[in-house]
């Protein structure tokens, strides 16, 4: 009950930013409903007329009926444009809150660290910032007017009735607790299910997400029916989940109505006496009956939206679980960034492990002098992703410190620290637009000349001039349209547009063929001249040139030095490169 009473305060939070809107809709929703609070007496009138013009033996005073007519048309008039404007101004003002709470979750996503997205799946990120602000959104759209008018119409109408006899209230007014523990008892059995059908609607799109990106793999590998399996318990966990909450909070509205029901029998018998005997007017019988039924009203519609509120509470907790999350936290007092960045790196005494029982890499020790070329090789799983993630800062060390230029990166803006890095990774990554802007990623401010100029140094020009439209040629949503060794090339060549003082090449070669990977090296050595590289390759042929090899196992360097000073060592090292050449030679 705390988290969801601290859920509304926040929620509150972004919807006070519009509150002019809000409190006019608010206010005309209250206008509405005291209007239609005021109907069943207003048009009791012409009955009670009619009843004492027979009970008199007199006409029928038509004039007044007219009158009362009259009255009633503009009452409906001034009640529907009321209606009518707090919905448009509620509308308003939910999208407005919810396009805020929209941009927070983004930028939220941008300040998360690495190590988030490593713990948590795609789909169920994109869920929260899909699926679960609609259902905010529709339930606030739908509900919080429904409700405000519930409350008011509840009042107002227990108001009347014991303004016209308080006995009868008092009888009515026994469906309101019988309904609030019937609701009570309903809502703590279903919010469970509610909670883990927004949880598996979001494991659904993650497992969606993941076999849609992989489609290509599973055809080849024809896993379509044991995908399809899978995909029939994920769903059916969410259809079972789905139909529990629904199924529990449906009966919600039937058991109140039982309770109104009931009332409403009782009471008109007991009314139908109380006429007789001359205690009420036959027209404020009438009005009382209708005012059952506008007490019962409310009562059901809150419990008709039952389902929806328990949804929208749901997401909200799960939406600001995201932005509670930690960020990336920055020291108050970071050094600034150098004018003249050289590039020198060094590692002191480094530890890290992404938990603290289980060390990855120990007081890892080694130096790298501008413009060096540094190979980092070693078995699956020796550390070698993790050492450029730590380089990187997407997390920090656990012990000891690397330093750039000799400054501790643990002391500079992590922003400027991935400033000064150019990346190539194993996978390429394009997103959906054209060459050009793909190129311009890597400086945005730079011109089609430049674009071009990058191209050209990293071997891709001609390619690119090939193709329909050139450098205007539309990248589609998986970059499906050009090879794989052509996206390494267009990584390359953004890159090269960034002018990096330090570049990284995660596997860049890996993937393709021989002749690519010969025209991916002449681009990267074009990419690397003048720069402090790491290079972490398998195709051990690829870094005989590199100034340092460090050998990795195990998060520790086991070796370390140039192509033959590690050859003639007679090592790890050796035993990798005779491993890919059945003579040891290449």
């Amino acid at each position: 009950m705390a988290n969801t009473l601290n859920s509304l305060k926040r929620l509150w939070s972004y919807l006070r930013l519009y509150k002019v809107g809000f409190f006019l809709a608010i206010l005309c929703e209250v206008t509405a409903t005291i209007i239609n609070a005021l109907f069943p007496v207003v048009v009791g009138l012409p009955t009670t007329r009619i009843a004492q013009n027979i009970a008199q033996k007199q006409a029928i005073d038509f004039d007044y009926i007219v009158k009362i007519l009259l009255v009633i048309t503009f009452m409906s008039f001034i009640c529907n444009v009321c209606y009518f404007g707090s919905n448009a101004l509620m509308s308003r003002v939910v999208q407005r809150s919810m396009r805020d709470l929209r941009r927070d979750i983004s930028h939220k996503i941008n300040r998360l660290p690495v190590a988030y997205f490593d713990t948590h799946q795609r789909g169920d990120i994109l869920s929260r910032m899909t699926n679960d602000v609609d259902s905010l959104t529709n339930a606030l759209q739908q509900s919080l007017l429904r409700i405000i008018s519930a409350a008011i119409g509840m009042v107002s109408a227990i108001f009347m009735m014991f303004k016209i006899n308080p006995k009868l209230a008092w009888l009515a007014m026994l469906m309101i607790p019988a309904s609030i523990i019937i609701s009570k008892v309903i809502v703590n059995k279903s919010q469970q299910y509610f909670k883990a059908q927004q949880a598996a609607l979001g494991d659904l799109n993650s497992y969606v997400q993941e076999n849609m990106t992989g489609f290509a793999v599973l055809k080849l590998f024809g896993r379509e029916k044991d995908n399809y399996e899978k995909f029939k318990v994920t769903s059916h966990k969410l259809s079972e989940y789905g139909f529990k909450s629904s199924f529990i909070s449906g009966l919600m509205m039937p058991l109140v109505q039982l309770t109104a029901y009931l009332v409403y029998i009782v009471v008109a018998v007991l009314g139908g006496f109380l006429v007789i005997s001359k205690t009420i007017t036959l027209g404020n019988l009438q009005a009382f009956i209708q005012y059952v039924w506008q007490l019962n009203q409310p009562m059901g519609q809150v419990t008709q939206l039952s389902a929806v509120i328990q949804g929208a509470t749901a997401s909200t907790k799960r939406i600001f679980e995201v932005l509670d999350e930690s960020e990336e936290q920055e020291l108050s007092d970071v050094s600034a960034l150098a004018d003249n960045i050289q590039g020198a790196v060094s590692f002191e005494n480094v530890s890290f492990s992404y938990e603290p029982n289980k060390p990855l890499i120990e007081n890892l020790n080694f130096d790298v002098t501008p413009g060096q070329m540094v190979a980092i090789v070693g078995p699956t799983g020796a550390g070698k992703t993790t050492l450029i993630n730590l380089l990187m800062r997407f997390y920090d060390v656990t012990g000891g410190a690397i330093k750039i230029d000799g400054v501790d990166t643990k002391d500079m803006k992590r922003e400027d620290v991935r400033s000064l890095f150019g990346m190539v990774l194993q996978d390429a990554w394009l997103y959906h637009d054209t060459i050009m802007e793909n190129i311009r990623f890597g400086k945005l401010d730079a011109t089609d000349y430049e674009v071009v100029d990058a191209a050209k140094a990293a071997n891709v020009d001609h390619f690119i001039r090939t193709m329909p439209e050139g450098y205007k040629m539309k990248i589609d949503e998986e970059a499906d349209n050009v090879s794989l060794g052509q996206k390494q090339l267009l990584t390359i060549a953004r890159a090269l547009l960034s002018d990096p003082k330090i570049l990284i090449l995660d596997e860049a070669t890996s993937s393709v063929d021989t002749r690519l990977e010969l025209l991916i090296q002449k681009a990267m050595q074009k990419v690397m001249q003048g720069r402090t590289s790491f290079v972490i390759a398998h195709r051990l042929s690829t870094i005989k040139e590199a100034d340092l090899i460090l050998v990795m196992d195990q998060g520790t360097i086991i070796e370390k030095g140039t192509h033959d000073q590690l050859l003639a060592q007679n090592g790890f090292y050796k035993k990798l490169y005779n491993s890919q050449f059945a003579d040891g030679k290449e």
